[in-house]
């Protein structure tokens, strides 16, 4: 069998197995799929009318959503990599033969699926709420790119997070800024209506173009600008990501 073949037949072993954690675990379910609907429940039905936002609140807060829904998928990602490298699990595998780019591989693709699964209820519930885009079928597809983009760079930085982390308890806190930028963002409300500071670095951080980059597909009147600069953003995160995770998996494995 080919390396390639190997390494594939490896990641899928692994995300099996991943899965399989994933679904045992309930309080990862919660925080990755149940508790973004919670969010958009409550910023839409509980603090949605505080909001002026120039259009329906639930059609300006789904696309953040969508990223909040990625992001709080993060922590059990960083705490499982962490684990498995601690107990010692990860050389467990190096000792079956298993292909070492498939242990990590596995943990980016289940963490991929897992956002997913979570992204597709938010939009089903926002439906269901009154959500109204003017997307058209190929600003759909542009949606669902750019949360697999989004989503497989900061897996691999998570991934990276939890290698380096000492204990499982510090991998899954290191994740905390990944999960409260979106709240620093265009998300709940548009950067220009923020204080001096807090504007500034809304309007510069890596969420927002990807979050206006999604409002646009969704209103089916894209920014090209926000597009490359999001998409700058998810590339320099997953290179940096996968450069540090490949790294400090081969100093402690």
């Amino acid at each position: 069998m080919s390396n390639v073949a190997t390494a594939w037949a490896d990641s899928t072993i692994m995300l099996r197995r991943n899965l399989k954690h994933t679904m045992r675990n309930p309080l990862v379910l919660f925080n990755a799929i149940l508790f973004p609907i919670v969010l958009l429940l409550m910023f839409v039905k509980v603090l949605g009318g505080a909001f002026e936002v120039g259009e329906s609140y639930i059609d300006y807060s789904t696309p953040g959503m969508l990223v909040m829904a990625v992001s709080y998928g993060l922590g059990s990602t960083a705490t499982a990599v962490n684990d498995d490298m601690t107990k010692g699990i990860i050389n467990r595998f190096k000792a079956m033969d298993i292909s070492r780019g498939a242990v990590l591989t596995g943990q980016v693709i289940v963490t991929t699926v897992r956002c997913l699964v979570a992204c597709t209820a938010i939009v089903a519930v926002a439906f269901a709420m009154g959500f109204d885009p003017d997307a058209s079928a190929l600003d759909w597809l542009g949606v669902l790119g750019f949360v697999v983009l989004l989503t497989v760079a900061a897996a691999w930085l998570t991934v990276a997070v939890g290698l380096a982390a000492k204990t499982a308890e510090s991998a899954g806190l290191a994740t905390v800024p990944l999960i409260m930028l979106p709240f620093l963002s265009s998300a709940i409300v548009p950067a220009d209506t923020m204080g001096a500071g807090v504007r500034q670095f809304a309007e510069y951080q890596p969420f927002t173009p990807i979050i206006e980059t999604l409002r646009g597909l969704l209103a089916g009147d894209p920014s090209t600008g926000d597009a490359l600069a999001g998409i700058g953003w998810c590339l320099g995160l997953a290179i940096v990501g996968y450069v540090w995770a490949i790294s400090t998996f081969k100093k402690r494995a």
